[in-house]
């Protein structure tokens, strides 16, 4: 039995490095490492990415698969509740390192596999609705910069002191209910540019689309 790590990497999120840390920090001990580069988590399944199918060809029942969080599964609702069931009817154990989540088929009550469906169904929305708000949030900012008067040629503002991948990735830690320490720790960023973020997502945004960031 294997305990195998998927990482799903975009230009707004980890490297796979570095969530295998997480993973280890968190007592799991890993066998293999599948990496997804460059895939929208959105847009496209978990079993149409390249490596996303070698998943599901590696797991065999008695496996353990573990995920950061279920956003790197998919940020699609319908596609991350059944990948999920289809892992547990295979007999694959899903683990994620974030809230120390543990999905499988072992349970047979039918009030507990109740509690765990319902719990699946929360996530997987919770995953989409993160994603549709970044986006909204993304837009707003883009928006907000381009409606003003002589964008190209009015003065920018200071440079933001960070970069767009991380201005995202705070935003989902940050829909996850990750603390300021934490996210300062992940991220680098100072703790007050983390809460500038927070309270004022839309600003942050506009910054960096007015330096093309």
């Amino acid at each position: 039995m294997k305990t195998i790590l998927y990482a799903r990497v975009s230009t707004s999120d980890q490297t796979a490095a570095h969530q295998l840390t997480q993973a280890q920090a968190a007592g799991f001990s890993i066998d293999d490492v599948v990496t997804d580069e460059g895939v929208s988590g959105v847009s496209t399944r978990l079993a149409e990415r390249p490596q996303g199918r070698r998943l599901f060809d590696m797991l065999r029942a008695g496996d353990t698969l573990v995920v950061r969080w279920v956003d790197r599964l998919g940020r699609d609702y319908l596609d991350v509740s059944d990948t999920i069931r289809d892992f547990m009817r295979r007999g694959v154990i899903v683990r994620t390192v974030i809230n120390g989540m543990v999905f499988d088929g072992a349970t047979k009550d039918p009030m507990l596999q109740a509690v765990r469906d319902s719990l699946i169904a929360f996530m997987a929305a919770l995953s989409q609705a993160q994603a549709e708000a970044l986006k909204e949030a993304q837009r707003a900012g883009i928006a907000h910069a381009k409606a003003q008067p002589d964008a190209r040629q009015k003065y920018r503002g200071r440079k933001p002191s960070y970069e767009r991948k991380q201005f995202e990735a705070v935003g989902e830690m940050l829909q996850l209910g990750a603390g300021l320490t934490e996210i300062s720790r992940a991220t680098g960023l100072s703790r007050a540019t983390i809460w500038r973020m927070k309270e004022h997502p839309s600003s942050c945004e506009s910054a960096l689309a007015a330096w093309g960031l």
